[in-house]
């Protein structure tokens, strides 16, 4: 990224899923291109989307998130689901652009919250969260790996 250049927020194409790909295998997740366009058409949905962000035409980094419909309250809430940057461009400022996003999509929609979730050895990305005003100690994640029937 130079410091002349604008970073610029668009919705995710299915030209855009090699990238994502490539930068989603890089964080620990292999998935080839034809996986990522699969998921791209399936965040087509209303409430879902993936935002990519970039510079001169390259994808620096992405953003999935859906707006979750509550049942206890009215009010629904924005969940996180991916969001990667590119380790070459990381601390300057494309994760924070990216919630950003995540956090203007929420209030349009009368969104209460914005949820993430950083696994323990995601420390950097605790630590962007945390910098943004993300409570770590709200609540406990619990989760079960389901057998295919």
């Amino acid at each position: 990224m130079t410091e002349r250049g604008t970073v610029s927020l668009r919705p995710a194409m299915s030209a855009d899923a090699e990238r994502i790909a490539s930068l989603f295998t890089e964080e620990g997740f292999p998935v080839g291109a034809s996986g990522v366009a699969e998921r791209l058409e399936r965040f087509r949905a209303p409430g879902s989307r993936v935002v990519v962000a970039e510079l001169g035409g390259e994808v620096l980094g992405f953003i999935a998130l859906h707006v979750v419909p509550r049942f206890e309250q009215d009010e629904p809430f924005v969940r996180i689901v991916a969001l990667v940057v590119d380790p070459g461009v990381r601390e300057r400022g494309v994760g924070r652009l990216l919630m950003d996003e995540a956090e203007r999509v929420g209030a349009r929609a009368g969104a209460t919250f914005v949820e993430v979730t950083a696994g323990r050895h995601r420390v950097e990305a605790k630590r962007l969260y945390e910098s943004l005003g993300y409570d770590s100690t709200v609540t406990t994640y619990l989760r079960k790996r389901l057998e295919a029937p």
